[in-house]
């Protein structure tokens, strides 16, 4: 994906959380949408500017600001053709983390993730022991809810068209014998932690626990390998977790992974190179690998 961006000069200062994420985030996901749209067609910004109701300037100048790329660079990440050589420069990417030792609890995580799972018996049992606190707060790809135990967090999801009720019944019906309680100022710290990068640091690491099967724990630990600006396939994760003829179960595992963007399932792709389902919508999935591609050019220039 970077070799398509380098010409892309990065501006200091806009890379940090935008002061009112949410809002840009409602404006760009227009934009990624019409975007995603017409990409065969490599629309100019005249075109996006046109079709959103924005001055070409607005456009430039809110992309740069949300993801440091560029319009016309977000629009070369989210190619099929980019997506493809993305998927082969990482052929052998959940090998690698395995050799230089990134398969135990501590992984080298962009978000420096610590992570444990919950027994299978809490699991059964819907959770009935849990506290859960939750709260909802802004983020680069709309308002999030996340939900946290006194263990770490234990759920992150979005907010679509201000539904908040319909984002923490996504929640609730995961572990649906657990104590909700609603504790914004428990979450904020994790929130900030988590969408900022600033405070992406190894001496404070995100402590995450994974509550679900056995599979799909295992399946959830495999995603936190695949390293920013990389992805992989549902077929190579089954392979690598000893099931090879697990491609369709592994889907289903990933698509109810209840810690999205700190569990990357947005990084796993169609063998095609397609970005096929995700559960909080294509757009948004969009999103997530454009912002990352300008954190990553960000790190590359630096």
């Amino acid at each position: 994906m970077l070799d398509t961006l380098r010409d892309i000069t990065i501006e200091p200062g806009h890379l940090s959380l935008p002061e009112e994420p949410q809002a840009d985030y409602e404006r760009v996901r227009r934009i990624i949408a019409f975007i995603s749209e017409r990409w065969r067609d490599q629309p100019s910004l005249e075109a996006i500017a046109d079709h959103v109701g924005l001055s070409t300037t607005h456009v430039h100048h809110l992309f740069r600001r949300w993801a440091g790329l560029s319009p016309k660079a977000f629009l070369q990440a989210i190619t099929l053709d980019n997506a493809k050589a993305l998927l082969a420069a990482s052929a052998s990417v959940l090998e690698t983390a395995y050799e230089v030792g990134l398969s135990g609890p501590a992984r080298l995580h962009d978000l420096f993730v610590t992570h444990e799972a919950m027994t299978p018996g809490d699991y059964k049992a819907g959770g009935a022991s849990l506290t859960m606190r939750y709260g909802f707060h802004p983020s680069p790809f709309g308002e999030a809810i996340l939900v946290a135990t006194d263990r770490g967090l234990a759920g992150l999801g979005f907010v679509d068209d201000g539904d908040r009720q319909a984002a923490l019944n996504d929640m609730t019906r995961r572990w649906p014998k657990a104590l909700y309680v609603e504790d914004e100022a428990a979450t904020a710290p994790l929130a900030r932690r988590i969408f900022d990068p600033a405070q992406w640091q190894a001496e404070q690491p995100l402590r995450v626990v994974l509550i679900g099967t056995d599979f799909e724990v295992r399946v959830w630990q495999t995603l936190l390998r695949i390293p920013r600006n990389r992805a992989t396939t549902y077929s190579d994760i089954a392979r690598h977790i000893g099931k090879p003829a697990a491609c369709r179960a592994v889907g289903a595992a990933v698509g109810k992974n209840p810690v999205s963007f700190v569990v990357p399932c947005h990084r796993v792709l169609g063998r095609s190179g397609a970005l096929t389902g995700y559960h909080w919508g294509l757009t948004r999935k969009q999103a997530i690998l454009g912002w990352e591609a300008g954190r990553s050019l960000s790190a590359e220039v630096s």
